[in-house]
């Protein structure tokens, strides 16, 4: 069985606890993530050889960032050890009337600021079904942005699907800057995760006031017709502990729509976008009806909010038992 390889950074998260401003907390709960290892130990926990390649530090917390991998069963073949320091980024937790805010100290960690990829094209894509890709990555620096197209490219030669989650994050880059990757980039990849603001912003989609997804996945894709499918969720926020979440999947000019989960009490809302795009591979790679494919993600996505943490901690056994028995927030 070939295998999926994520690539990205992948950092130390430090929380504040209590419902504190981060100016006032003192004590923060650690947890390793990255939207790109998340994905990848959604894919490992519903059974799929995954490998995730990244670069971290040869010292104590680059060992803690293996053996958190390992213990979900990623591959590690391709995590290289190098370079000073790991990324770290802080997030006040929101509640109620207040958003959570997240700071990023990444600048100069060791996979920001390699001077060099640290893999060759071939033994980085060998054996491999699906490489998943991120903006995240292309926003650290010029060379990531370039390594990222290279990437995409090598892996088209060869025959391997490409996944991009766009993941704007406007604390690492513009709108322009990010725009100007994305559809460089779009000509080489097969499944896009991308909403409504992903067409208007970066796509420069033409806004239709009663135009649906299907509408704008229509425009991106008459530009780009390699992409073979297109994944979304969208979330009505009563505030930052009360969403309530659906998703959506467009392929063969047919949308997709799961249906409406309410998050009333959110414990942890990153990585919801990570288990929703691990939740669509997950589907593609084990050959479901799109419908089952979005319902699937969509409840991995909602599960993501009920555990502390980056990353998904359900099987595809917990979610398929869910399916069947159902969830008591579900609107149909």
């Amino acid at each position: 069985m070939k295998k999926v390889v994520t690539l990205g950074e992948i950092m130390l998260r430090l929380s504040t606890t209590d419902a504190s401003r981060m100016a006032e907390n003192s004590l923060f709960a650690a947890h390793y993530g990255g939207g790109e290892a998340n994905v990848a130990i959604s894919l490992a926990n519903y059974g799929h050889p995954v490998s995730f390649a990244s670069l971290v530090p040869e010292n104590p917390l680059g060992q803690a960032v293996k053996q958190h991998l390992q213990k979900y069963g990623v591959d590690c073949s391709l995590l290289k050890m190098g370079g000073e320091r790991l990324g770290t980024y802080y997030l006040e937790t929101g509640i109620g009337l207040r958003s959570s805010n997240v700071v990023y100290d990444r600048k100069y960690s060791s996979f920001a600021s390699t001077p060099e990829l640290p893999w060759d094209f071939q033994a980085l894509l060998a054996d491999t079904e699906v490489l998943m890709l991120s903006g995240i990555t292309a926003a650290l620096s010029a060379d990531w942005r370039q390594w990222t197209l290279d990437l995409a490219k090598a892996a088209k030669e060869q025959g391997v699907k490409v996944g991009l989650d766009i993941n704007y994050r406007g604390k690492l880059w513009s709108v322009e800057e990010c725009g100007a990757f994305v559809r460089e980039v779009a000509g080489y990849v097969d499944y896009l995760s991308a909403a409504r603001l992903d067409a208007l912003n970066f796509f420069k989609v033409p806004e239709k006031a009663d135009g649906d997804l299907s509408y704008y996945y229509q425009e991106i894709q008459a530009r780009y017709p390699n992409i073979q499918l297109f994944y979304a969720t969208s979330r009505e926020v009563i505030n930052a502990n009360h969403n309530r979440l659906k998703g959506h999947l467009y392929q063969n000019g047919e949308l997709y729509t799961s249906g409406e989960y309410d998050i009333a009490y959110i414990v942890d809302r990153v990585g919801g976008g990570d288990a929703y795009t691990g939740g669509v591979l997950h589907g593609i790679l084990s050959g479901f009806e799109p419908q089952k494919t979005v319902e699937f993600a969509t409840l991995a996505s909602a599960m993501k909010h009920t555990v502390a943490g980056d990353h998904n901690q359900f099987s595809a056994e917990d979610i398929e038992e869910l399916l069947r028995s159902g969830v008591k927030e579900i609107k149909r």
